[in-house]
Parts: structure tokens; sequence; C-alpha cells
């Protein structure tokens, strides 16, 4: 627990969890006249509810002092212990107008979005077989979530304020397709969510829920932020930050080189997805047989994240034979 800018204090919310590498999701509580703003929830887990309830009692406060909830996206670490700390508080809650269309598909009725998960590993190369495993890899995380609908939703250009801070809503298409980053231009502080993260870049998937070209809306959101004027960024993992143009140009910079990996591996005949997603490095150079099945998921979509943006650039061709989707170079 720190405050890491005057008013606005920093908790890592510990992820004890096997399909996660993280070891915790930031949460941001920010002073106002009235009560905290909470930004991002974490996980519905005992320890960190525990971590929260914690700080509150240090500060002597309780859940009531929290009148706001706002989730940078509904991905389960950043939104699962929402709702029960909403009916706790009675705070409202707040997220990106098209994130709350993926609550229900994703968190309480799942059929339809693993249908759709299924066929489009099948149809970007992965076998039946290991389609199951990985289609599947995430079910059980579910029990970490408290389903919640939101009070507000969000646009573009809103304002949220607490008395002490009024943050402008930008929306950051990527990661998720309604991840929101909060600016703060007077305090000059960015709370970026997994936008821009300080060491590791954020999955960017082409997946049943993912808006068109991912990863193309990602860069151009990210050159969009780099005109802000940001001293402190507070991501949702890892150590907050001061340099934030230079870490997106790294990001920028990192994803020109995996399009060249990936143009690399088509040089000598079309491949799928998937096929890709298994040639290619992962995470400190790790091998596709080492990544556990969630990750092995993630990595087939995020090829064929660059592999999108590179059709939409008119740098691959999208071939499909006998239903199965190939990419070839042009």
């Amino acid at each position: 627990m720190a405050e890491i800018f005057p008013g606005i204090h920093w908790l890592k919310s510990p992820i004890a969890l096997e399909q996660s590498s993280l070891a915790h999701v930031n949460i941001y509580l920010v002073e106002g006249d009235k009560g905290y703003l909470l930004v991002d929830a974490g996980w519905n887990t005992d320890i960190s509810f525990s971590t929260l309830h914690n700080f509150l009692i240090k500060k002597g406060k309780n859940f009531h002092d929290i009148k706001q909830i706002v989730v940078t996206h509904v991905h389960p670490d950043h939104y699962g212990m929402a709702g029960r700390i909403k009916e706790l508080s009675g705070a409202t809650l707040a997220m990106y107008h098209t994130e709350k269309d993926f609550i229900e598909p994703r968190y309480v009725s799942m059929e339809e979005l693993l249908q759709k998960t299924d066929r489009m590993l099948v149809v970007n190369g992965t076998p039946e077989k290991e389609m199951v495993v990985l289609r599947d890899a995430s079910l059980d995380v579910e029990k970490y979530i408290v389903p919640t609908q939101p009070d507000q939703l969000l646009h573009d250009g809103d304002t949220i304020t607490t008395g002490l801070f009024t943050f402008r809503v930008i929306w950051t298409p990527g990661h998720s397709s309604g991840h929101i980053c909060l600016h703060e231009p007077d305090k000059k502080v960015l709370i970026s969510g997994d936008h821009i993260l300080p060491r590791i870049t954020p999955n960017i998937s082409v997946n049943p829920q993912s808006i068109e070209n991912p990863l193309g809306r990602y860069l151009e959101s990210l050159k969009e932020l780099r005109r802000l004027d940001v001293e402190l960024t507070l991501p949702g993992h890892d150590e907050p930050f001061k340099n934030l143009k230079q870490r997106i140009d790294e990001i920028i910079y990192h994803h020109g080189l995996r399009n060249l990996e990936i143009l690399g591996t088509l040089a000598s005949r079309p491949r799928t997805a998937y096929r890709i997603a298994k040639e290619a490095s992962w995470g400190d150079n790790a091998a596709w047989k080492d990544l556990p099945p969630f990750h092995q998921r993630m990595a087939v979509f995020e090829t064929l994240a660059h592999l999108e943006m590179m059709a939409a650039e008119s740098r691959v061709d999208k071939l499909t034979r006998k239903g199965i989707i190939y990419w070839a170079e042009k």
C-alpha cells in the first residue's frame, strides 16, 4: 500500500491463480470530497478482499467510504470483485458503454461464446483435440467473478470527478474493445489499466468479443496518448512509471518486430495462425510447449491480430482452403 501521488493510493491486489503469470493487479483509491473513487477491483478472492479491507481499516474508513467504482475493462482481474464491493459500499459502478455487453456472455451464459471460440480456433488451424483444451482453459475463473451490471455508462471524453481530481475518459481499444484510460490533465497523471504496462506488452487478440483490427486500433490509440502531457502513469500491473512516451515507442517497436517475425514464417509457404503461433517465441523466449493452455489460446489469437492488421495494410493475403484460413506473404 502506498500513496503514489498526493490523494491517490496504490494497492497491489494479489493474484493467486494458476492462469496468471502476474503477481498482482493494481487497484487505485482516489480521494474525493465525499469519499473514494476506486479504479479497478481485482479478483474476487479472500486475499484480494483482505488487501482492500485492511487499507480501509488502516485509514479509519470502511466500504461505505467508497462512492464510485470505475473499471478500465471487464477482464476478471480488473472487474472480478467490483460487484462485491458495490454491494458492500453502495457505490456506483461505471465502465465504457460497450464493455457491459461482454458481462453476461463471458460470465453468466457462456455457451454461445464458447461455441464462437471453438469455431475461431478450428478455422484458424487448431486441431480439434487441442481446441477443446484451449477453449475450456479459462472456465474455472467464473468462481472468482461477481457479475454485476454498471450504473453508469461512459463514453470517450466524459469526465469523472471526485471533487479533488477530474479525470477525462479516453477510449483505448485493443486489449479489450471497451478499454478506457483516465487522464487527469491538471495533475498530469494517467491511469492506464492494461493499455500501457511498464515491462510487458498487453495481449491484443482477435477473439469473438474483439473490435475489428484490434492491434491496428491499439497502435492508433497509443499514438494519441503519446500527445498527452503525463508525468506519472499508473498501470494495471507492475510498477507506476514516468517515461510514458518512451514506453509507447518501445511497445510500437515491439509490435513491428513481431510483424517481421510472422512475415518470416510465411516466406516459404502459407500457414495458419495456429502454426505460426507454435513457431513463434513467447515471453522470455518461451516455446509453445512451455505455455499453459490459456496462454496458448491467447498466443493463437494474438498472432491472428498481427495477421489481420497486416492484411488491412496489404502486407499479407488471407486464403481459405477447405474451411481453414491460411495466410500468405504478398
